[in-house]
């Protein structure tokens, strides 16, 4: 049972989901993914849930975003959350005004046992006391208790326009305050060019636009704190190199368009064996001979691929990986264990942190696993991102990063 004392220190579920095949099969996928999510929270009895979601209305947010609401009420009136009585969330749904749109979504939980938590107002630089539910889906650019911004549109020049950017969130809860980031940074266009060179163009950008987000939050306008920054990255394996060890015994044909001298297709086949075909790569197509290598012991052999993080590593920091790659899985409600063949799958949606918002997370004091970082709903379909959350105590007490510091700027 969940009590109000906050000596051993209070539950935190943070959670990243990106939504958007929701919206695009709401009848098929909603009702599993909030069942999935739902016993999640029940399993662990946090008195604090974040869920960061990106893609909120799908891909094809001009008809799907009037799916949102119901799932947001759903949400809210699930058994799960009803001991919850506060409630902030943050809608990001103007898709008309393309120059701001990030279509990010950020929902806080609060227990009902929980006594003592603010939320920062940015604007007056102060913290406030949290009362009753709210949501806001309109004006988010200037809604106080916030930060939004969209990456500027030549960090990622491949596309037309990105709906990529950040939210952040600043709490105080306990003795304990920290920064909330939920990101969405930029995918891979094309298999082909994230083939040609190692890193890829595309991991340049997801760099550039991390950075960036990075500096924001550590710079002096505010008060520096821990954070949490939750999300989709995009985080790709090193594509050349992963086909390099996946097709190594594999001779390489090169399939040009028929219109064009640009590269239509790459076709792996082995040497022997009737020149059976390993892998076939295309713009939007990456189909491997063996799906089995990205799930077998959660993938941990591709792990070594996965270096996108590395370039931040005074910056950021993680707790291990023992889940599958979390992208891209089929959006068959029958299928929720295959991948889909159309991008190399990774660990895309992750959960990382400053170092002194690591030192926030407490020590399990007996075996008892009280700090567990996984994905949701792993036998089940939850759209063609699997959501992975982190659960721990929040350690509290003099001593402790920033404690006490808050409380003389909260405002009652």
């Amino acid at each position: 049972m969940m009590a109000g004392k906050l000596t051993a220190g209070a539950g935190i579920l943070l959670v990243t989901a990106n939504v958007g095949s929701l919206f695009e099969d709401p009848e098929n996928l909603q009702k599993t993914w909030l069942r999935e999510f739902c016993q999640t929270v029940q399993s662990h009895r946090p008195q604090f849930v974040a869920l960061h979601c990106q893609e909120v209305g799908g891909k094809n947010y001009e008809a799907s975003m009037t799916h949102v609401d119901s799932f947001i009420k759903e949400l809210l009136s699930s058994d799960a959350m009803k001991d919850f009585n506060r409630v902030r969330v943050y809608l990001d749904k103007n898709y008309t005004s393309q120059e701001q749109f990030t279509a990010l979504g950020c929902c806080y939980f609060l227990h009902e046992s929980l006594k003592n938590i603010q939320q920062f107002d940015f604007r007056a630089k102060k913290f406030r006391k949290v009362v009753g539910k709210e949501v806001y889906s309109d004006a988010l650019s200037s809604t106080a208790t916030l930060e939004k911004e969209k990456f500027p549109q030549d960090y990622f020049p491949e596309c037309k326009w990105s709906r990529k950017g950040f939210i952040r969130t600043r709490w105080a809860l306990a003795d304990c305050a920290f920064d909330l980031l939920n990101i969405h940074l930029f995918h891979d266009a094309s298999n082909l060019v994230a083939w040609e060179k190692s890193p890829s163009v595309y991991s340049s950008s997801r760099q550039k636009a991390l950075a960036y987000t990075l500096d924001r939050v550590t710079d002096q306008r505010y008060e520096r704190l821990p954070f949490f920054i939750f999300g989709d990255f995009n985080f790709r394996l090193d594509s050349r190199q992963v086909i390099e060890r996946l097709c190594a015994a594999a001779s390489m044909q090169t399939v040009k368009a028929t219109d064009s001298s640009e590269v239509d297709k790459l076709i792996f086949r082995e040497t022997d064996n009737d020149h059976k075909v390993v892998l076939q790569l295309e713009k939007k197509s990456f189909n491997y001979i063996n799906q089995d290598v990205f799930r077998e012991n959660n993938g941990a052999l591709l792990l070594e691929f996965d270096k996108e993080l590395s370039v931040f590593k005074e910056r950021l920091h993680e707790l291990d990986i023992c889940f599958p790659p979390s992208y891209p899985y089929s959006e068959d409600s029958s299928q929720g264990k295959q991948y889909m063949n159309t991008r190399c799958p990774a660990w895309c949606d992750r959960i990382l942190m400053s170092a002194s918002a690591k030192d926030l997370i407490g020590k399990p004091e007996n075996e008892d696993k009280s700090i567990t970082y996984d994905n949701i709903g792993a036998n089940v379909c939850m759209g063609d991102h699997k959501p992975v959350y982190l659960f721990f105590r929040l350690t509290t007490g003099p001593g402790k990063p920033n404690a006490n510091k808050h409380k003389c700027c909260v405002v009652q």
